[in-house]
């Protein structure tokens, strides 16, 4: 199993370990800063027994040494001690608050910060303020970062087990590309220093994204046109809906039942309606339903003037049922892939209300971060179907690729591959980098199998 494979919220059985480690890591931390305490208080005796040295054989001390009164001066001295603690103490805090200081050149109040912003939209004033925040934010990160740095550099020349324990501390909270070279180096050793950091499914897939602006394309995106995905899932004998070749506008949708009605360039379930019947009809993404069909053209005519739909270019297909009886819309079932493998499931329930579930290949339930709030119990899925959308990922060259399916009442059937999921930078940092360790193990597979030759035949068809 790789090192990745297993979702970072699963605690199965693992208790009494991450007790251990953080016992471990508390006596480490107590081991080195006890050190650093005992050498610092080591070079103090040594400069005070210097100085005691110097002020004994001084004549002023040997003149004088007769007169001293030994119990004032010892009260003398407890009382100086005392006040000593005290000045220590304060200055301590003081470096605390002048510490913070340093690195925060503003703090933004955030308390009806949202209200705030809208206000200054209103006034014209806040693309000024976004230019001041930009500036700020700059700052406050160099600064954070060159303290964290910094702070690395001085456990250099330090124990490995020291030095490994400050770099990950540091490393948690640095990006990708502040991190400095003198901590990479540490990851190509023997044993090397884990750069979990490194990985981020939103950084990979915004990477990605910037890939495609630079090239023209990529390949994943050819599959992003629902006409042709079908076509490459029924070369591959993959279960697809029916659906109509013509493209349609709000006045020429045919109208009758049992269909799905789809923009064409849709993103999630915006502009998705599910026609049970021409006065039976379930608006998908708003959850609400219509009686009427001139109530459809009218929540249509609404997804294009909100903008939820970019053109008036709808196809239809065919409608597929958990229950017919029922009339309980399929479940999605929706397959992160990454060039073979699955990563992580998202089942959703739409009826009676829309309801996720997370899911890993293993078949453990999962919190990712997205959706906290609507999670239910769902019913997963089988090893068979995830095998299924491991091969369908197998014949794409690309490192990632959601495949969405439908479960009907006759069992899967594809729906759409999706290049770039929405929202995808709302995972927690967690999930976030445990899919960014599957992109880039992905990556490496896949040049690995172009190095040796493989040919994606099917795909080239497109």
């Amino acid at each position: 199993m790789s090192k990745h494979e297993q979702h970072p919220s699963i605690k199965e059985n693992t208790s009494d370990v991450q007790k251990l480690e953080q016992e471990n890591e508390q006596l480490l931390q107590s081991i080195i800063q006890k050190e650093a305490l005992i050498e610092k208080e080591t070079n103090e005796m040594k400069r005070d027994k210097k100085k005691i040295n110097q002020i004994t054989n001084s004549n002023t001390y040997k003149i004088f040494k007769p007169l001293a009164k030994t119990n004032q001066k010892d009260k003398r001295i407890a009382e100086l001690e005392e006040k000593l603690t005290l000045a220590q103490n304060e200055l301590y805090e003081t470096k605390e608050q002048l510490q913070e200081l340093m690195l925060h050149d503003r703090k933004l109040n955030s308390f009806n910060m949202k209200d705030r912003l809208k206000e200054m939209k209103a006034d014209g004033d806040l693309l000024p303020y976004i230019d001041k925040i930009v500036e700020h934010k700059k700052q406050h990160e160099a600064n954070y970062n060159n303290a964290l740095t910094y702070s690395a550099r001085l456990f250099m020349k330090e124990k490995e087990t020291y030095r490994d324990y400050v770099y990950q501390k540091v490393l948690s909270a640095l990006k990708n590309e502040d991190i400095p070279e003198f901590i990479v180096r540490e990851g190509v050793r023997e044993e090397p220093l884990q750069l979990r950091q490194v990985s981020s499914f939103r950084g990979s897939l915004n990477t990605r994204m910037r890939k495609m602006q630079l090239n023209g394309n990529l390949p994943e995106w050819k599959l992003d046109d629902k006409r042709v995905a079908y076509s490459f899932l029924n070369e591959l004998e993959v279960p697809v809906p029916w659906f109509s070749e013509e493209v349609y506008t709000t006045s020429t949708v045919p109208k009758k039942d049992g269909i799905v009605i789809k923009p064409t360039d849709g993103a999630g379930s915006r502009g998705v309606y599910l026609v049970y019947s021409t006065t039976d009809i379930f608006d998908i993404k708003r959850s609400k339903t219509l009686k009427s069909w001139d109530e459809l053209i009218e929540s249509m005519n609404q997804d294009l003037h909100s903008g939820w739909v970019d053109k008036d270019e709808w196809f239809v297909e065919e409608l597929l049922l958990e229950n017919r009886e029922e009339k309980v819309p399929a479940r999605d079932i929706k397959f992160y892939c990454f060039y073979g493998k699955v990563g992580l499931i998202l089942e959703i329930s739409r009826y009676p209300e829309l309801k996720y579930c997370w899911w890993t290949a293993s078949g453990e339930r999962v919190d990712t971060g997205k959706y906290n709030n609507d999670l239910f119990k769902g019913k997963g899925c089988t090893e068979e179907e995830i095998k299924l959308a491991e091969t369908i990922s197998l014949t794409i060259p690309a490192p990632f690729i959601r495949i969405d399916f439908l479960r009907s009442n006759n069992g899967l059937v594809f729906g759409e591959f999706t290049p770039k999921p929405g929202n995808y930078d709302e995972f927690d940092e967690a999930t976030d980098k445990w899919l960014g360790d599957y992109f880039l193990e992905a990556e490496g597979r896949l040049v690995q199998d172009l190095l040796d030759g493989k040919k994606f035949n099917l795909f080239e068809k497109l």
